[in-house]
């Protein structure tokens, strides 16, 4: 993932995975990236959304469509020297990042998952990229699929360190041509099956990526998104769908 390519740590032998994209790929953790020690800031919320979760009264399965508030997300970031912040405005949730090298989620904490896909309609022609979270633990990891305004793609597997210290291992990393150089506007979707992560971009399958190695099995479901060198960087969520499969 090219906003983190600074943080990577070159090992002796390492493989990149480059499988064709319809293939089921067996990563090997040797691609190790640690984002900078950091405070986790909690960026405040609209002036519209509320902090107080009460997870009972949400879905298992929803389609948010940020027209009222953000309750149930929660919010975190890792690197940066700046909080991002975000925003509700046209039913569109604003993630906005001033700083180079920032790292920007948002989980949904009402429920977890075994078998889950997420989906989501994000729009930026801005330099950085954007992503889907699924099996996210504090204690235990996450997997994220993320694109790329350079064209590339990453799925890679999160892990808490410390406060605001996330190591991520590249499960799968490479360019595609069916992105477009400098634009973030897509429909990208994440279907975790334990064992096997299915990637969708507009609405077709992209490739699949074998996870048995790190054993997640249930979590919870998330956005993300992140700068590179040049900011401020800005995109726009339309919708995010949770669906069984």
């Amino acid at each position: 993932m090219a906003q983190k390519q600074w943080l990577i740590i070159t090992i002796a032998g390492l493989i990149f995975i480059t499988a064709c994209n319809l293939a089921t790929v067996t990563p090997t953790p040797q691609t190790v990236l640690s984002s900078p020690t950091a405070p986790t800031p909690t960026p405040p919320l609209p002036a519209t959304a509320t902090q107080t979760l009460t997870s009972t009264s949400f879905p298992k399965y929803f389609t948010e469509e940020f027209n009222s508030d953000l309750a149930p997300w929660e919010f975190f970031q890792t690197g940066g020297a700046n909080t991002a912040t975000v925003n509700l405005e046209n039913s569109l949730f604003e993630i906005h990042i001033t700083a180079p090298h920032t790292w920007y989620y948002a989980i949904h904490s009402a429920n977890e998952y075994s078998t889950v896909n997420i989906s989501a309609k994000v729009d930026g022609n801005t330099d950085g990229s954007i992503g889907l979270v699924c099996y996210y633990s504090e204690s235990k990891g996450w997997y994220e699929f993320n694109i790329s305004s350079d064209r590339t793609y990453s799925v890679l597997f999160g892990q808490w360190l410390a406060g605001g210290v996330a190591k991520y291992t590249s499960l799968k990393n490479d360019t595609s041509g069916s992105l477009e150089d400098g634009r973030l506007t897509y429909e990208i979707g994440l279907t975790c099956q334990e064992k096997i992560l299915i990637l969708y971009i507009n609405g077709n399958l992209f490739g699949k990526v074998d996870v048995t190695r790190y054993g997640l099995t249930e979590g919870k479901v998330g956005i993300t998104a992140s700068s590179f060198e040049e900011t401020p960087m800005t995109v726009f969520f339309d919708w995010v769908k949770v669906g069984e499969k």
